[in-house]
This record gives C-alpha cells, sequence and structure tokens, in this order.
C-alpha cells in the first residue's frame, strides 16, 4: 500500500523519498519511477538511527509518514537527535485492540504504552477504516481532529493487466470445476482453519477446489487438517505468489475467512476485478466495504456452516460484478493520493 501511495502522491506534485532497509523487499519494483529510493541497509529502532539522522539533517522533509511502529518510534528518535522538525503521519492499517487481545497483560499493557507514545507524539494519524481509527483513538486518546479517514489505495491502474497475465494451473482450465481463492499469510488471523471446515462441508454437496495463496507458520497445521477433512487432494496451498491478480480474475468466488482486519486489501482487489465474495463481519472493514452485507454476503466469525452455506450460495448466484465494482471506487490509488495531499496542505496551513 506505501507504494501505491508513494507513485499516487508523486502524479499530486509531492516529492517522494521511500526509505527502505533493503532495496529487495517485495513490490519496490513497481515504485513509480518519480519516488527516491533510499536504502538504509539497517533495521531496528536504534540500528537504523545513523542513516535517519544523515537524511533527515540532508533532505529536511516536511513529513514522515510511517506504517509501522517500529519505523515511527525510530523517526521519532532521530528528529530528537537530528534536531530537524518534521510532522510525523501514521498510518496503522489493523485493528490493534484485536491484535493483541489473547495476548497476555503485560504484553498488551506494553503495546498499548507503546501506542500512546508514539500515536501521541504524531500530528495526523490516518486510519483505512472506521474500526481502525476509532480503536486507535481509543487506545491513545487522541481527539477526533487528529484522527483521519482514509481508504486503502488498492485499485490502481496497473491492476487490469496483472489480472490478464498468463496463468498455466490445471485447475483453472476450461471445464473444470469452480475454484474458490483465499489470500494471505497462514496465520490465526486469518482463519483458514475456518474456511477449511466450510469448504469440506460445500465439497460434500459439489465439485469444487481451494486454493489458498500465502506462506506461514501454519502450513504443516492446515495440510494436516485438509487430510483430516478429507479434502486434501481438492486443496493446494501453493505459498506466495508475486501476482495473485491473475488467480483472482479466474476464480469463481473469494473468500475473507479472517477473525479481524484493518481494511482487508484482498477483498477489495476482488470486489475492482468483479470476482464474487464472500466475507466474515470481522473487525474491521469488510462491513463499511460491503456495505452492511448488501454488496456481497458477511457471515459471523469462526462459524464453518454459516461460512457454507454462504460459499454455496455465491457459487450457485454470483451477483452483479458491476456492483461490486463500484463498491470500491472509493480505493483507488488516484482518490486517496488528492486526500493525503489534502490532509498535508491542512498540516502545513496549521504550521504544525
Amino acid at each position: 500500500m506505501l507504494v501505491n501511495l508513494a507513485g499516487g502522491l508523486v502524479g499530486q506534485d509531492v516529492a517522494v523519498d521511500f526509505l527502505t532497509r533493503s532495496r529487495n523487499a517485495p513490490y519496490l519494483e513497481e515504485l513509480d519511477p518519480g519516488v527516491r529510493l533510499i536504502e538504509t541497509r539497517r533495521s531496528g529502532v536504534l540500528a537504523v538511527q545513523p542513516e535517519m539522522i544523515r537524511y533527515l539533517r540532508t533532505e529536511r522533509p516536511d513529513f514522515v509518514l510511517c506504517g509501522k511502529d517500529r519505523a515511527a518510534r525510530a523517526a521519532l528518535i532521530a528528529r530528537r537527535l537530528s534536531g530537524v522538525r518534521f510532522a510525523l503521519v501514521m498510518r496503522p492499517g489493523t485493528t490493534v485492540s484485536e491484535r493483541v487481545a489473547r495476548r497476555g497483560a503485560w504484553t498488551r499493557w506494553r503495546a498499548y504504552r507503546l501506542i500512546r507514545g508514539t500515536y501521541g507524539a504524531a500530528a495526523a494519524v490516518v486510519g483505512n477504516s472506521r474500526g481502525v481509527v476509532e480503536d486507535i483513538a481509543s487506545i491513545a486518546g487522541l481527539p477526533a481532529a487528529r484522527m483521519h479517514l482514509i481508504r486503502n489505495p488498492v485499485v490502481m491502474p496497473r491492476l487490469a493487466a496483472h489480472a490478464a497475465a498468463p496463468l498455466d494451473h490445471p485447475w483453472f482450465a476450461p471445464g473444470e470445476p469452480p475454484v474458490v481463492l483465499a489470500l494471505g499469510g497462514l496465520r490465526r488471523q486469518k482463519g483458514f482453519d475456518v474456511l477449511l471446515r466450510a469448504f469440506a462441508e460445500v465439497r460434500g454437496e459439489r465439485p469444487c477446489r481451494l486454493l489458498i495463496l500465502g506462506e506461514g507458520h501454519l502450513r504443516g497445521d492446515l495440510e494436516r487438517l485438509a487430510a483430516e477433512l478429507g479434502v486434501a487432494e481438492k486443496v493446494q496451498l501453493p505459498g506466495f505468489d508475486p501476482n495473485p491478480y491473475r488467480y483472482l480474475a479466474r476464480a469463481a468466488l473469494f473468500v475473507l475467512a479472517s477473525r479481524w482486519e484493518g481494511s482487508p486489501n484482498a477483498l477489495t482487489e476482488a470486489l475492482a476485478l468483479g470476482t464474487p465474495v464472500v466475507a466474515t463481519d470481522c473487525p474491521s472493514g469488510p462491513r463499511e466495504i460491503l456495505a452492511g452485507g448488501r454488496i456481497a454476503p458477511l457471515v459471523p466469525v469462526d462459524e464453518p456452516a454459516a461460512l457454507a452455506a454462504a460459499m454455496s450460495a455465491a457459487l450457485d448466484r454470483p451477483g452483479d460484478a458491476s456492483l461490486r465494482r463500484a463498491a470500491v471506487a472509493e480505493y483507488t490509488v488516484e482518490t486517496c493520493a488528492a486526500r493525503y495531499r489534502a490532509l498535508f496542505d491542512q498540516l502545513m496551513r496549521a504550521g504544525t
């Protein structure tokens, strides 16, 4: 999302430097040519300080936009040590309270304390959904004037080209059973265990297949569960793919089974491509994106039977692709970049 946003801001006549530990990080090859890529070769709050201080003193940016809390803490320390003033803009991407809800009391206390300190020092906090905005405001105790809602810059001009790229996979050949697709890291948050159980129910009623693109520490658990459910031959976990859109555009159904999100990009991308979707009503994002279930079905979190019923219904009645595309018009790179530019102008006028 930061790569997309950087390019969009260049289109808004904003000079953008993109600081990263490594030029080989994913998606950096898609940076707009007008964005200057600066490699720090270091990571960590303290390790990055010499490069960050040097950068601040040389370039003297008006704003530092951070998508991760650790990067923001590094920037704040560098601001203090360099003496260079800039306005920090935070861009949280998930509902933090849900992410840490099942951790120990000490971990939650420490996470909230770090958030209050970091976000309290920000000139503005931009959430990608109303749920994220409300969550951070509650945790950090920030006034409404410093909280802003700007959607993720998901729908990019190159999305259609990526989706049209060739796909050599036997499951997508003409005449093959429909493919249900899911995307994301193989971790508890994404609810792929629930999806497997729901898929097993659907598979008992009709021919279909399930493809989950992503990698993570739960791969073994998910493969064992698929075997226990008797659907291992109908499920594939190919790992991470840099162009999932060619799968997404050809899938019969995209399913978001998450237990929590911020604003789920894969769901937004599926809608932008017109793909039928089903999503859990998790905090936060799906309810906003799907207009309370008007665009596509919403089901309760952690309920395989409800998810299976919604999947079967969507496979029978895919619905209107044009309605799905229209639902994410607010998520274009151009729209999001223009709103960030307006926020920067507002902060400049206020002398922040």
